[in-house]
């Protein structure tokens, strides 16, 4: 199938990805401890991991099993790393910002996801790229972002738990009614509502 020519490959929307999930843990990392918008903005970082995180199971670890000399064993290795993100998704989203743990487990999923995005940025992505031809990246690339869209927002925080944030990560994640963690209407090509 030919590429569609205004699409991305599936290397430069990943590497997009990371970008933005490094920026986020910038952002984190700025907001003073018990900061209640650190909670947001981990809401924020977690659906940016949980979608990349589908997206990547859904079609490009399939794509490295298939094109890539030992990508079943590669594809394996980078779905364990998911389980394991999860799980410390999981252990953060319990924790109120002002919990004494919270900056640990938090530190720890930065760890994790770093060594992850860095992996896959100096290993697999450039295999990926010599296994497959031009088309194939960039229907990838369609097809992730299309999952990316598809992947509903984390649920955890409830827009009364957030105070006015203008200016940070676009509109931000949207509750199930289309509004804004802030309570305002989403607008914008931001996240997706349930």
């Amino acid at each position: 199938m030919p590429s569609d020519r205004g699409s991305r490959d599936v290397i430069d929307v990943l590497t997009g990805d990371h970008r933005r999930v490094k920026e986020m843990f910038v952002r984190v990392i700025a907001l003073p401890p018990g900061d209640r918008r650190r909670r947001y903005v981990v809401a924020s970082v977690i659906t940016e991991l949980m979608r990349h995180a589908e997206a990547e199971e859904k079609y490009l670890y399939p794509a490295v099993r298939a094109h890539v000399p030992d990508g079943d064993r590669l594809a394996a290795e980078k779905i364990a790393d998911h389980a394991l993100t999860r799980q410390t998704i999981n252990e953060l989203d319990g924790l109120d910002p002002s919990d004494a743990r919270f900056d640990e487990v938090f530190r720890r999923l930065i760890g994790a996801t770093r060594e992850h995005l860095a992996d896959e940025e100096t290993n697999l992505f450039p295999r990926l790229a010599g296994a497959c031809d031009t088309d194939t990246l960039h229907d990838l690339g369609t097809k992730v972002e299309r999952a990316r869209r598809a992947t509903p927002v984390w649920p955890s925080v409830e827009p009364a738990d957030v105070p006015p944030l203008g200016g940070w990560y676009g509109p931000g994640p949207v509750d199930h009614r289309g509004r804004g963690l802030d309570g305002r209407p989403a607008t914008g090509s931001g996240p997706r509502t349930w």
